[in-house]
């Protein structure tokens, strides 16, 4: 077979092209690719079906060169890539591995469903894990992950974070939950004094039964700093209570961070509603929902809010 561009370049002489773009379609058909896709597929093509194909691996080498010097295109994010088409070379458009790294990323966020929570977790990382005062709770986050992703309809107990403002509990669910996202699991993250107001907000409203469905039901909840605001008896027994009961009775695994221990929590946060009137048994009931879903973990270390890494 005659050397492809000096081919080509004999057929546009004939046919009167413009020296200058003679010269771009004998470049393009020199490009290193084209000349090797060609050599691939020399049993299918002709050098008339090459010559008719000259328009496209033009656009394949044009488009190609653009992208390698940063410049926009007319897809972007997409690649060119050489084809056959009914016996004449054709450009398809493939995802480039940077737009397939990106939609792997945004997957992984959309797995993550995040509801007044700051915006940093978005990024935790166990690894990224500070561990001093906090080996324990960070080896059982890992131990979660593990088991969880391997036998998911199985019941795992999940883990209940407790300690001062700032150590790192919240940042610990994030890594929790983006771990799980990265091997395809969804979890909810949820900011439960924001959530109480919304509650309480909504009140009258289709709304309610709506969130609170949804919450329940979500594959991997996280109820962060619980026991921070004041709670009715109704965002006890009728929101709360109704989420973990439907979570123990399915046995989906529930997280929980607060600033109480359990034992502070049943006592200052569950006994006593906003009226001030003290209800234990009601309070019992609900605890003994959480230290089913939940093994408490104590995290110490100094308050990260005020001092970044």
């Amino acid at each position: 077979m005659k050397d492809v561009g000096e081919e080509l370049a004999e057929r546009l002489r004939k046919l009167n092209w413009n020296k200058d773009y003679r010269q771009l379609i004998r470049d393009a058909f020199n490009d290193e690719e084209v000349r090797e896709f060609i050599r691939k597929n020399k049993a299918e093509l002709s050098q008339e079906d090459i010559a008719k194909s000259a328009s496209k691996v033009y656009e394949f080498v044009s488009i190609k060169n653009k992208i390698k010097r940063g410049e926009e295109t007319l897809a972007p994010g997409y690649d060119p890539q050489l084809i056959i088409n009914n016996h004449l070379i054709d450009v398809t458009y493939v995802p480039s591995e940077t737009l397939l790294l990106h939609k792997k990323q945004q997957a992984i966020y959309n797995r993550v469903r995040s509801i007044n929570m700051p915006k940093d977790i978005r990024d935790a990382e166990l690894a990224d894990y500070e561990l001093e005062g906090r080996e324990l709770a960070a080896q059982a986050a890992g131990s979660f992950i593990d088991e969880y992703t391997s036998a998911p309809k199985k019941f795992h107990r999940a883990l209940y974070l407790q300690g001062s403002f700032g150590v790192g509990k919240t940042y610990l669910l994030g890594a929790i939950a983006n771990g799980l996202a990265e091997e395809g699991f969804t979890s909810t993250l949820l900011h439960f004094p924001s959530f109480a107001v919304e509650m309480k907000n909504s009140i009258g409203s289709n709304g309610t039964m709506k969130m609170v469905d949804e919450v329940k039901r979500t594959p991997v909840l996280m109820l962060d700093d619980i026991g921070a605001d004041q709670l009715s008896s109704w965002l006890r027994d009728d929101i709360l209570g109704v989420i973990l009961q439907y979570r123990m009775q399915e046995e989906l695994p529930t997280f929980f961070s607060s600033n109480l221990d359990m034992v502070k929590l049943e006592k200052q946060y569950l006994t006593t509603n906003n009226r001030g009137e003290a209800e234990p048994l009601k309070a019992k009931r609900i605890m003994e929902r959480i230290r089913f879903l939940a093994e408490e973990y104590t995290i110490v270390g100094r308050n990260r809010r005020q001092f970044k890494k």
